[in-house]
Parts: structure tokens; C-alpha cells; sequence
């Protein structure tokens, strides 16, 4: 389970990130640590107290939950990756704190006229693709996706890109839903062709939602894989 947001930093002070509280996944990790799962939550930045039962392993950069992420992966059953990724870090990282007067002799005049500071930025790795190249055949993924627009159409295009078996698709932006909002209402998309809509609810009653959705697919495949081990 993956919750939380990550922390680019481009010096000790300052840093690029997202408003994700990390609700959702740490709802998640609650409610499968209370069906009986040996649960493991690879947490972001977040001021919330960690599910009790529940294993954390903290992080803060995209490339420590990239790593943290791909070892977990490999002993689990059933991954979930709840957590908003930085997509972006910058090139380079001060030591030091960068002085306003250093920044303001590296700024250039913008289209406004005003004087603006350039900040290299360079992709992150992109967990959930990597978690879905390396899934293995009795695996059962799950992603989310935060979408402001074309919600439907975007979360489909994740869920074959990224080879998931489901994704979670909510819009940001709008109030109740979302980052910063204990509550929540989502699509949830299959690869076997199941939509589900989840209506508005706290984010408690939809980690149980989006359990007992992905829940029999884990099954399924466990039988999948015992059955060819019998053989």
C-alpha cells in the first residue's frame, strides 16, 4: 500500500508537492489489516497516525517510495498505490538554502515584465508502470487516478497503459471530493470490464467499497496459483 504525497526538494527549505493527506490509503490499510491481511503501508509525508497492526516503511521523495515500493512489491498479493507522486523534481538540489538574492540574479524578465525564476525539472519514476511491468500472474494491482477532467476516459487509458487490474478514478478540484477531504466518490474501472461508481461517502466506507470490489479477484487468482502448484 502506497499513501501520501512525496517531498521534491530543490533545497534544505523549500520543495515541490501536492495537497494529498494521505486518507485514502491509510483508510485502505486499516480496513485490509482488519480483514486479516499482513499489510504494509509505504507512507509519504502526512501527519497521520499510522493504522494499528500495520506495518510503515516512511518516505518522502519519489525515489524512495519508487524503491521502497518495487522491494515490497515483490512478497505481496495485492498491491495498491494510493499514493499522488510528484511527477516532476528538480535537476538540481542546493546544499545550502538558496538566498533570495541568489535567486533573484539567476531570474530573466517573463512575458509580464515581471522577473522570473527558471526551475529545471526532471520526470520522477513512474511507480505504478514499473509495478505493472513487473507484476507477476497471481498479482492483483490497483492504481488511482486524481483527474480534473474526462475522468472516465483518462482512468481507461491508465488502467491498459499501466497494466492494472483496476483503477480508482476521482475528480480534484471539486469541494468534498478529493485531495484534502475526508470524503470522497469515485469510478472504479476493470480490466475484465467492470465499472463500478462509488457515491459521495466518507473515505472509511469507500477503502470498504474498494476492498470488497478487488477482493474476489485475489481469490480468484490465489485459487489460480494453489491449484497449479496441486498439479
Amino acid at each position: 500500500m502506497t499513501a501520501g504525497p512525496t517531498r521534491e526538494p530543490f533545497d534544505p527549505a523549500r520543495y515541490i508537492s501536492n495537497p494529498s493527506t494521505g486518507r485514502m490509503g491509510f483508510a485502505l490499510a486499516a480496513e485490509a489489516a482488519r480483514r486479516g491481511a499482513e499489510v504494509t503501508l509505504i507512507a509519504g509525508p502526512t501527519h497521520l497516525t499510522p493504522p494499528p497492526g500495520v506495518n510503515v516503511v516512511r518516505v518522502v521523495t519519489a525515489d524512495e517510495m519508487f524503491n521502497a515500493a518495487l522491494n515490497q512489491a515483490q512478497g505481496s498479493d495485492l498491491v495498491l498505490k494510493a499514493a499522488a507522486v510528484s511527477d516532476y523534481r528538480p535537476e538540481e538540489r542546493a546544499r545550502g538554502k538558496l538566498k533570495k538574492e541568489t535567486l533573484r540574479r539567476r531570474a530573466r524578465t517573463g512575458a509580464t515584465g515581471d522577473r522570473a525564476i527558471a526551475l529545471r525539472l526532471l520526470p520522477t519514476p513512474d511507480i505504478l508502470e514499473e509495478l505493472g511491468r513487473r507484476k507477476k500472474p497471481h498479482q492483483v494491482l490497483v492504481g488511482f487516478a486524481a483527474e480534473t477532467d474526462e475522468l472516465e476516459r483518462n482512468a481507461a487509458r491508465k488502467l491498459r497503459r499501466k497494466n492494472l487490474d483496476f483503477v480508482v478514478a476521482n475528480r480534484i478540484g471539486v469541494e468534498g471530493e478529493g485531495f484534502e477531504s475526508k470524503t470522497n466518490r469515485a469510478l472504479v474501472l476493470g480490466r475484465e470490464g467492470e465499472r463500478v461508481e462509488l457515491p459521495f461517502m466518507a473515505k472509511d466506507a469507500m477503502a470498504i467499497a474498494i476492498l470488497d470490489l478487488v477482493t474476489p479477484r485475489l481469490a480468484e487468482r490465489r485459487r489460480a496459483r494453489d491449484g497449479g502448484r496441486k498439479r
